[in-house]
């Protein structure tokens, strides 16, 4: 890499650069963001804006001495390029590449893998107090977080107890560019946007209502915001009782006035907001103009026009149309959306019904307990989130959904593996957590035409949670039953002496059928179901199972308590002596690639489920083989 971008393999670097350089070194960065995301994706516009904020960062802190902690990674692109990883930018989010979020594995100057939203303050809040324990006075841990992730409460409850110590080293840079994924929703907001034209109330603003303050200082603020927010608390009662130090706002692209600030705030040696304003996609005009997302996460790309690829018709699509005609149809029916409109396919249902659509913000608790307020009111509420992010909000679906056997239904879009944003992405855990939850139902759809038909039976629940899981990528192609097991569906009958039930769990089907076919060629007949509801399973699977030798569940998910060990369990407790095997994803955190390319690795694939299918079957026969003479 040439230019002086080349020259950078670390911070300090960096700072040996003179200030008339640093516009050709934002430029020189730009570009390589640009023409790496055009390549193959990536989160472009988050990072286009944080190019003069991430040099006056490594300028005037001591990376890894001073931690510099990333909310949420994706914005930490230009972090990796001033660390010494320019020359593999190229492979970025490629397999054997660069992560597309912070590694630990990569650079000593990632001190987190974090993905998920409104973390950063609580992993700094704890560093600076082991720092302090350790007598390490010197450092200074940074914690960079968007005013997006600052919708979520995990941050709130990190400002709260970092402000509790005067002296605690902790510098929070707010990258304010009003977005998280699309424009950032709530109340905080509005005041957040009314604060960029109105400087009169600035301090006060943003001390409040811009993502700082603990609890008794939060509800004196929201009551003052009945009457207006001039007539709250005077900054300097405020400053006293938050314990917080404020610079700014500043221009998060006036690298000059950053380094200024965060100078002020190294120096100050307790815990201080710097709040920079910066604008998404800054530098490349169509992600400047893009008024969806400003190219937050866009596919490949054409450099000089900004149009994506076409992407061919994904799950999400299907999901998105199918929810508007359910709409059209019922009334009760409204939308909740975690700060993903877009990504979760709801700005269709937001703009045929505005009127019942939320977006909650980075708030998957809220979310759900929301939804059930809504589901206790009469609504039927269809909450759409990535599967990974409804982790964070498992309480709240089981003890404030399911407790009440409230008609709330979840959407889990990119379950299973995701591949490309790695291992806090894959939604690998759903069917294992939600096992345990009672009373909940799950469907996992094969294809498009399952999707519509399970999501129209989900939202007919009227007594309990339901939950709709389905992966990343392309829709995959019907495949039409043959026959039915009970509620299941059977896609292929054994041909003579049935030998082995494969159970396909949603798109794993297809790769049943290629095992199927192989494992005909061996000899060994196979049936395979698509059980569509895996939670209750269907008790015709008993049934079926003891007509059999062999039974194998393949998912797309973790191997550990989930469909695998429920079938195993439903055949334990009818006293069916037929082993049963579980292939799907290994419990471990996998590294980024293609999805196809991590299901051939973790050996989800039709050739290999038959090689280990017609091994298990070979060791099965010579147990109960007479032994040769």
């Amino acid at each position: 890499m040439s230019g002086l971008l080349g020259s950078i393999k670390g911070p300090q670097d960096v700072k040996r650069l003179t200030v008339e350089e640093l516009p050709q070194l934002a430029g020189e960065i730009r570009d390589v963001l640009v023409d790496s995301c055009a390549r193959f994706g990536g989160h472009l516009g988050p990072n286009l804006g944080v190019v003069e904020l991430t040099i006056a960062v490594h300028r005037v802190f001591d990376s890894p001495d001073d931690p510099v902690i990333w909310d949420t990674g994706h914005q930490a692109y230009v972090h990796k390029l001033l660390t010494g990883r320019a020359a593999g930018f190229e492979a970025l989010k490629q397999e054997g590449g660069l992560s597309g979020y912070p590694s630990q594995a990569e650079s000593e100057h990632d001190f987190v893998e974090n993905s998920h939203a409104s973390t950063a303050l609580s992993y700094a809040d704890g560093l600076a107090k082991a720092f302090k324990l350790r007598r390490e006075s010197d450092r200074t841990v940074v914690a960079i977080i968007g005013d997006g992730a600052l919708t979520g409460g995990m941050a709130w409850e990190a400002l709260n107890n970092i402000a509790a110590i005067k002296d605690l080293p902790v510098v929070i840079v707010v990258n304010d560019n009003g977005r998280s994924y699309s424009p950032t929703i709530g109340g905080l907001a509005s005041h957040l946007s009314s604060l960029r034209v109105n400087r009169r109330y600035e301090d006060m603003l943003d001390f409040v209502k811009d993502k700082i303050g603990n609890v008794p200082v939060l509800y004196d603020a929201l009551h003052g915001f009945k009457k207006g927010v001039k007539d709250v608390l005077a900054p300097q009662v405020m400053f006293e009782d938050l314990g917080l130090k404020y610079v700014g706002p500043i221009d998060g692209h006036d690298e000059q006035a950053m380094e200024a600030a965060l100078r002020q705030a190294r120096d100050f040696r307790g815990p201080v907001i710097v709040h920079a304003l910066t604008q998404k996609g800054r530098g490349y005009s169509p992600a400047e103009n893009h008024d969806e997302d400003q190219f937050h996460s866009p596919g490949a790309f054409d450099r000089a026009t900004g149009a994506e690829k076409p992407k061919g018709r994904i799950w999400t699509n299907v999901f998105s149309e199918e929810l508007v005609r359910l709409g059209k149809e019922r009334d009760d029916l409204v939308a909740i959306t975690a700060a993903m409109l877009h990504p979760t396919g709801l700005n269709a249902f937001a703009e045929e019904y505005p009127e019942r659509i939320y977006d909650v913000g980075i708030a998957e608790q809220h979310a759900l307990t929301s939804a059930a307020g809504l589901a206790l009111g009469g609504m039927h509420p269809v909450v759409a989130v990535y599967a990974t992010f409804l982790n964070r909000a498992f309480d709240q679906l089981l003890m404030d959904v399911a407790l009440h056997r409230l008609p709330v239904t979840v959407v889990l879009d990119r379950a299973g593996v995701t591949g490309d944003d790695g291992a806090s992405h894959n939604g690998m855990w759903d069917l294992s957590i939600l096992q345990v939850v009672p009373g909940l139902r799950i469907a996992v759809p094969r294809d498009g035409d399952r999707l519509t038909e399970l999501l129209r039976e989900a939202v007919d629940v009227s007594d309990g949670p339901t939950v709709l899981r389905f992966p990343k990528g392309p829709v995959a192609e019907p495949i039409e039953p043959v026959g039915k097991l009970g509620e299941m569906d059977v896609l292929r009958a054994a041909e003579g002496e049935p030998g082995v039930l494969l159970v396909g769990v949603g798109p794993m089907a297809q790769v049943c059928m290629d095992a199927a076919v192989l494992l005909d060629a061996q000899g060994i007949s196979a049936t395979v179901v698509d059980p569509r509801w895996v939670k209750p399973l269907d008790e015709a699977l008993v049934m079926a199972a003891g007509a059999h030798k062999l039974v194998a569940v393949v998912e797309d998910n973790g191997r550990v308590g989930a469909v695998g060990d429920a079938v195993a369990r439903l055949l334990r407790d009818a006293d069916v002596d037929v082993p049963v095997r579980t292939f799907g994803i290994p419990q471990r955190f996998l590294d980024h690639a293609k999805r196809a390319a991590i299901l051939g690795r973790i050996g989800l694939t039709g050739q290999d489920l038959a090689r280990q299918i017609t091994e298990a079957v070979a060791k099965r026969t010579s147990h109960v083989e007479p032994a040769r003479r």
